[in-house]
């Protein structure tokens, strides 16, 4: 059935400086590779930072932070992905008037394949909602015969699409911007989604300061059952774990909990 080894890295962001944020994260990225990572989990606005009030953060669909995506695909043959403030290519080319960009999750593949998941629920308790556009549609890719639906940060909150998803699901991929004063709704949270959804959870947080706020990380990748397979505290750290469809297969055979939802 296949399966991947995944690497989350958990990092800090220069605030709104791509630059900068790309010279820090290429050899991150290449040591995860180089550890036998296939896919390259990065965080949440992992160019720019959550730097919501910034004019010019918006970049067009396929700009500077998704090229970077590919590059780091590209030379190291392996899958990268990582959230940006893309403006989608069909409002672009509609002439809407709305330029706010969407929080766009790009899953970049060494082939040149692109994906993108479009953060369905922006952070109105920050404001997120009069800076981004909100995406309309759950996506769902497939690398190496792992079946993986992708969300972003405060998507966490919303069992519902978790679950809509959860029957074609091998993993979840979850980067965030996720503060520290509600670290422990973060963990919880991804523990929780794995565990009734019966699927792995990656959860990849960023570290440092920027806006105001302090990151302290908690990044983990959990099992369908629940166990940390692995775990970041609050410092710059690369975590890698297997992801087998055969351990979810199992795991929904031996425990029939989704085909009792109603």
């Amino acid at each position: 059935m296949g399966g991947i080894r995944l690497s989350a890295i958990q990092h800090d962001v220069v605030w709104n400086d791509r630059s900068a944020n790309f010279r820090r994260l290429a050899p991150q990225v290449a040591a995860a590779a180089a550890g036998g990572a296939q896919l390259v989990v990065l965080t949440e606005t992992f160019s720019t930072g959550f730097a919501v009030d910034d004019p010019a953060l918006a970049e067009p669909e396929g700009g500077p932070s998704a090229q970077f995506l590919q590059e780091m695909a590209t030379c190291h043959g392996v899958w990268v992905c990582g959230s940006c403030p893309e403006i989608p290519a069909d409002a672009a080319e509609s002439g809407s008037g709305d330029r706010r960009p969407a929080n766009s999750l790009v899953f970049a593949g060494p082939d040149g394949t692109v994906h993108r998941y479009h953060k369905i629920h922006p952070f109105t308790f920050a404001g997120e909602h009069n800076h981004f556009r909100a995406g309309s549609e759950l996506v769902q890719i497939e690398i190496e015969g792992v079946r993986i639906s992708p969300f972003v940060c405060y998507d966490l909150r919303f069992a519902d699409e978790f679950w809509a998803l959860a029957p074609t699901t091998d993993l979840y991929i979850v980067p965030a911007n996720w503060p520290e004063p509600r670290r422990l709704h973060w963990m919880t949270l991804l523990q929780a989604r794995a565990i009734e959804n019966q699927a792995y959870v990656v959860g990849c947080n960023r570290v440092g300061e920027g806006g105001g706020l302090r990151y302290v990380g908690d990044s983990r990748i959990v099992d369908p059952l629940g166990e940390l397979l692995a775990t970041g505290s609050q410092h710059e750290t690369i975590l890698t774990a297997d992801i087998d469809p055969a351990v979810v297969a199992d795991v929904r055979d031996r425990f029939r909990f989704l085909p009792d939802r109603r």
